[in-house]
């Protein structure tokens, strides 16, 4: 405990300058049960999912101030580190394949070939998710590929939970084969660099990554279809050219889905609302709109279509305009109509759109940056995603919706905790209690022990919240048995992708919930057997790729 009483005395210097009421109310509170009990307080609040979570995680840092067991630079700290920084530009580059369409063309490539039987369908279909998951991240490749994966199992007459689930396992899987995979990868590797051991390269996670990958596709593919229920979802997303020829068929128009929409030009279809300021006005089909910037290409009323004459606009008409993605997506915003399907929507789902080039040069230069190592990571994504602002791929104000602020602050909260375990010696109790439960068995059994705790904590929390607490605890571990810290925190890594047991375990999980028609027991039924091994492969697998 004496390291525990020279962090207190560390602790009650720092705070000199805030008050005497800060720190007699510090002084009258141990540092590890403080970390303790606000650890365990998270925990529940992260469980109940009544609180959101950033607020958790900044109650997390709050609580850390004012019980003492931080000063306040260092209860923030979390807010200002290049891990989090670095995340963040990665939503950015996300949101510029995305919108660009260089998703959705990657996506219809692809699948185009894979024909209409179940197994080799959903073999592309994990290959591409994991293969994308690397580069943009979970939620971005699941959610970009999963309107695609819909339309087509719909069109090859595939139940849709025979596929979506398997997507947001194998998007899991993949985020194993680079470091921008998770932001679980790149903390892993900060805590390895910093606590006597080597950052992880970018290419390294693959090592782990790709039989990970294999194997997971294999178990799907075989017995997938046994574990999985047969349902259709209740939300089905757009198809975009059943889309285009429906509204040729309603509007009567003569010209080609590939003149509706394209990488350039697109349509939308509003409707006039109540009090609109357009009532009363008259237009016809060809009348370009004030500014000039879009055409009527036609117009209905009720179920009747107006043809070829103009007519005064009343509320409940319904225009179909014509023109640029970037003039349809400004007008759309007018409080003078109302959108029936959004132009940003359907923008995402046209192939290569404008900005396509750009962004892949961009994330190609990223990724030479990030595997050459020759700037930190936080500064390649920095140049990245300024560069993606800068050449206009992606708008500034679009920039910032991109990024998931939620996971930001979530990052950045959880961080000092994790500084905590460290700093007030919790981690080493923790650790000392793991190894003297254990005795004198191998290291092989504390990583299993280490892994196991992740595996179920990360069923319920984040799996970065997980890492941050857990690792600390790794890596005494590791100190204290006298091995290196690489293999635990791999280890920690590829248990924390393993997160399949519930819909809530991952935002993945729950966004193919839906669509996919499934119930909360369907997730452990194929995700029991594959966490398995997942946590098998972390215990006995990892260790001879990165020796103990």
């Amino acid at each position: 405990m004496r390291g525990v009483a020279l962090v207190r005395v560390s602790v009650w210097s720092a705070h000199r300058g805030g008050g005497r009421g800060a720190r007699d109310y510090a002084e009258r509170v141990d540092p590890v049960v403080a970390t303790l009990a606000i650890l365990g307080l998270a925990i529940v609040a992260f469980v109940s999912n009544r609180i959101p979570l950033g607020i958790v995680a900044i109650g997390v840092s709050l609580a850390l101030f004012f019980t003492g067991v931080l000063t306040l630079p260092q209860a923030l700290a979390g807010f200002g580190d290049p891990t989090v920084i670095f995340i963040a530009s990665l939503f950015v580059v996300s949101e510029s394949l995305d919108s660009t369409g260089v998703t959705a063309w990657a996506g219809q490539k692809v699948i185009a070939r894979a024909g209409s039987r179940r197994t080799s369908l959903l073999i592309i279909v994990c290959v591409l998710v994991a293969a994308t998951t690397a580069l943009i991240s979970i939620n971005g490749a699941v959610a970009a590929l999963l309107p695609l994966v819909v339309v087509v199992a719909a069109r090859a007459g595939i139940k849709t939970s025979q596929l979506l689930m398997p997507l947001a396992f194998a998007a899991s899987a993949g985020s194993l084969l680079l470091l921008t995979g998770t932001p679980v990868n790149i903390i892993a590797s900060e805590f390895a660099a910093e606590n006597g051991g080597r950052a992880f390269g970018y290419f390294e996670f693959a090592l782990a990554g790709i039989p990970l990958v294999i194997v997971t596709i294999a178990f799907m593919a075989l017995l997938g279809s046994r574990l999985l229920p047969k349902r259709d979802g209740g939300r089905m997303p757009l198809d975009l050219v059943r889309h285009a020829r429906l509204l040729r068929q309603q509007y009567s128009l003569s010209l080609d889905t590939a003149m509706i929409m394209n990488p350039r030009n697109g349509v939308t279809e509003v409707v006039v609302p109540p009090r609109s300021p357009l009532i009363g006005t008259q237009v016809y089909p060809g009348m370009a709109t004030p500014e000039g910037e879009l055409v009527i290409l036609a117009a209905r009323r009720g179920d009747s279509e107006l043809r070829g004459q103009a007519i005064t606009v009343q509320a409940g008409d319904a225009l179909l305009l014509q023109g640029s993605w970037d003039d349809l997506t400004r007008h759309a915003e007018s409080s003078g109509v109302l959108v029936v399907d959004s132009p940003t929507r359907l923008r995402r789902s046209v192939p290569l759109g404008r900005g396509a080039r750009r962004a892949l040069v961009i994330l190609a230069a990223m990724v030479a940056l990030l595997a050459t190592g020759i700037v930190p990571p936080a500064v390649a994504g920095l140049l990245a995603a300024g560069a993606l602002v800068l050449t206009r791929t992606v708008a500034p104000a679009q920039a910032y919706r991109s990024i998931s602020w939620t996971t930001v602050v979530l990052i950045a909260g959880m961080i000092p905790l994790s500084t905590a375990f460290i700093q007030t010696g919790t981690a080493d109790l923790v650790a000392a209690w793991l190894l003297s439960l254990i005795g004198d068995a191998s290291p092989y059994v504390a990583l299993g022990i280490l892994c196991v705790l992740t595996l179920v904590l990360g069923q319920l929390i984040s799996n970065t919240a997980t890492v941050l607490i857990l690792a600390p605890v790794g890596i005494s571990i590791a100190t204290a048995v006298g091995v290196s810290v690489q293999p635990f925190m791999m280890a920690l890594t590829v248990v924390a992708a393993a997160a399949f047991l519930t819909p809530i375990a991952t935002p993945a999980n729950l966004m193919v919930m839906e669509p996919g028609g499934y119930r909360f027991s369907d997730y452990w039924k194929l995700g029991l057997p594959l966490a398995v091994i997942f946590l098998l492969f972390a215990v006995f697998y990892v260790p001879l790729i990165w020796p103990l």
